[in-house]
């Protein structure tokens, strides 16, 4: 019972157009890129407190950059 309203629920947001599946982003695409421009000159130690992002998300940024090319 409680599986079929869910997949009601979500089939109604379906609808909507701006309706994502999943926990949401905490950083925008523009913190991630300016973030990585200052690990250019920047440890992943000083980085992280100038923005406030964690070293693992900064390396899974990296990662996900270079396989875009």
């Amino acid at each position: 019972m409680i599986l079929e309203r869910t997949q009601e629920g979500k089939a109604i947001a379906n609808q909507r157009g701006d309706f994502r599946e999943g926990r949401p982003k905490k950083f925008k695409k523009a913190q991630i890129e300016h973030a990585l421009k200052l690990l250019e000159t920047n440890s992943y130690k000083q980085v992280e407190d100038i923005t406030g992002i964690n070293k693992s998300t900064l390396i899974r940024a990296m990662k996900q950059q270079e396989q875009l090319g």
